[in-house]
């Protein structure tokens, strides 16, 4: 499910802790998110994409999904 946000972070040389920095979050609760145990939450959603995915459409990397609409279009 999050394969391409793995992909992502892989490719721009993102790891764990620096991700989990960015979200001021711990590294395992990051461990948790990729494993799909826990959601993103929408403000960790909105940081991401400023911070370290501009670039990239938050649906395509998995952290929100299409059946979620009440914010698409602020992000």
């Amino acid at each position: 499910m999050l394969n391409n946000l793995k992909k992502v972070l892989d490719d721009k040389g993102i790891t764990i802790r620096a991700f989990a920095k960015v979200l001021e979050v711990d590294e395992r609760t990051i461990q948790n998110k990729l494993k799909g145990k826990t959601p993103f939450t929408y403000p960790e959603v909105v940081i991401a994409k400023k911070e370290l995915f501009p670039e990239y459409d938050m649906e395509y990397l998995s952290l929100i999904h299409i059946s979620e609409p009440t914010r698409l279009g602020m992000i």
